[in-house]
């Protein structure tokens, strides 16, 4: 009997595959920056922190442009490309909005439910592929927005820093709801995550 060979990791990788990694990078890189202001309040991890999020949508860009380039996708670079793409735009964006204030009771629920229609977003993606690989026809169009839009959210964020309006200040200020408190900037992720979930939002695929 045949003894299965051993499957090395890095062996197994392509040159999309290191892009895919720095993807990840900025995502863990935002999230530390993020942690630096609140620790030090120095508005410059701030803006370092939502830096991170056009330059992991780049890394993320130009992996699939040279997968497609190099005619090189596998089962290994389309879990890599998910795994990035929920560190650098569901949980660093949360991460950032809690950072800039955004730490009510409310908002923790709300943050938390945009990381997972961020998970199940990228789930259903991969069962898509996973069908197409094996002989489905091709599909015109995913369903629900991508998990990289979300970079629109960190601008957002970024621009109200830029303004000073942080904390209670954030756009809409803060509200009293029962027992914890909310502030309604939070409702982008919110809007976001439903987006990025629904079943009517049909995205063309390239």
């Amino acid at each position: 009997m045949k003894t299965p060979r051993h499957f090395s990791m890095i062996r197994g990788f392509h040159l999309a595959d290191f892009f895919t990694l720095g993807n990840a990078a900025c995502g863990v890189a935002a999230v530390f920056f993020a942690m630096l202001y609140v620790s030090t309040r120095s508005q410059s991890y701030l803006f370092a922190a939502a830096a991170m999020a056009p330059l992991a949508f780049l890394f993320d860009v130009l992996d699939g442009m040279i997968a497609r380039w190099r005619h090189q996708h596998s089962p290994l670079g389309r879990e890599l490309d998910s795994l990035a793409d929920v560190i650098s735009f569901g949980v660093a964006p949360a991460t950032l909005g809690f950072a800039v204030g955004m730490q009510g009771g409310w908002d923790a629920v709300a943050l938390m439910y945009f990381v997972c229609c961020g998970v199940s977003r990228l789930a259903r993606f991969n069962v898509t592929a996973e069908e197409l690989s094996q002989g489905g026809e091709k599909v015109a169009y995913f369903e629900g927005t991508p998990i990289p839009t979300s970079v629109i959210i960190t601008a957002i964020l970024a621009f109200a820093a830029f303004q000073g309006r942080i904390g209670d200040a954030l756009y809409g200020g803060v509200w009293d709801l029962g027992p914890w408190s909310l502030h309604p900037l939070v409702l982008v992720f919110v809007v976001s995550g439903s987006m990025m979930i629904s079943k009517t939002l049909r995205i063309p695929k390239p």
